[in-house]
């Protein structure tokens, strides 16, 4: 009992704001960048723009699985303690890695590409909307008095309710909730299952999984893309073909049923302590 106590430290607070305030920055990039990129560019272009917008955005975690691995090696208290004193290493389980040195490099590194963001331009004109400056100048009033005089709240639910009410929309939502729900439940448990089943460290494990993991679903990606331009896809088309692919996704991951290992005997749980 003396053994006991209660954590004392609020340094979780700290983390759970900057994680929302990571995820209020990072949110308009996807909507708001598919929204210009195809607002703005040639129809048969938006594909492949839109497929290097996610090829670039599954880089990225698999940069910071690298990056992961690489401060998992280092001691937790790097800069305050001296390393020469530590007699455990990234093989012990005791080992706690400096997992707080990839949120400050991770940062500085976001702040960095935010900066050319504030050199674009206000608002792009597409040629043939060149001859019709009077028009656009002539909405605008409306749309901001027409927020003024509604509330934002009303303008809400009647713009979410039109969006929820497109079938083809809300089916399409539905798939992505399920593919990101299996997607992130991978991520999140195979680090672990490499440490507890084949003995790798903490550090070897993200970086297996940087590097054979996400490239390949960045790459397929980026394919799509290309594929879609080459035979000009119509929205039918372009659904039959993530329908296909999507069934042999199916039905390569259920191979995954004939693939383990045994678990491990632990005393206690599996086995007896005797």
């Amino acid at each position: 009992a003396g053994c006991e106590k209660e954590p004392s430290s609020y340094m979780w607070i700290y983390i759970f704001l900057g994680n929302m305030l990571r995820g209020i920055g990072e949110t308009p990039i996807t909507p708001l960048g598919i929204s210009y990129l195809d607002d703005f560019a040639k129809e048969e272009d938006v594909p492949v723009y839109v497929a290097c917008l996610h090829t670039i955005a599954m880089l990225g975690p698999m940069f910071g699985f690298l990056l992961g691995s690489l401060c998992a090696k280092l001691y937790v208290d790097i800069g305050f303690v001296d390393l020469g004193s530590i007699t455990i290493t990234p093989q012990d389980s005791r080992w706690v890695g400096a997992w707080w040195l990839g949120f400050l490099i991770g940062g500085l590194i976001s702040f960095l590409a935010a900066i050319p963001f504030c050199f674009l331009p206000k608002s792009l004109k597409k040629p043939e909307e060149a001859n019709n400056d009077k028009t656009s100048y002539v909405i605008m009033p409306c749309i901001f008095q027409s927020q003024l005089i509604y509330p934002f709240l009303s303008d809400f639910y009647t713009s979410l309710k039109k969006v929820l009410s497109n079938r083809m929309y809300f089916t399409f939502l539905c798939c992505s909730l399920l593919q990101f729900s299996s997607f992130i439940g991978f991520l999140t448990y195979k680090p672990k299952y490499m440490e507890q089943q084949y003995g790798q460290s903490t550090s070897k494990s993200n970086f297996l999984i940087g590097l054979t993991s996400l490239p390949p679903v960045g790459l397929g990606i980026f394919l799509g893309g290309l594929i879609m331009k080459k035979y000009k896809m119509s929205i039918i088309g372009a659904t039959k073909f993530a329908f296909t692919m999507s069934f042999l996704a199916y039905i390569i991951t259920l191979l995954h049923f004939f693939v383990g290992c045994e678990n491990h005997e632990v005393a206690g749980m599996t086995v007896s302590y005797e």
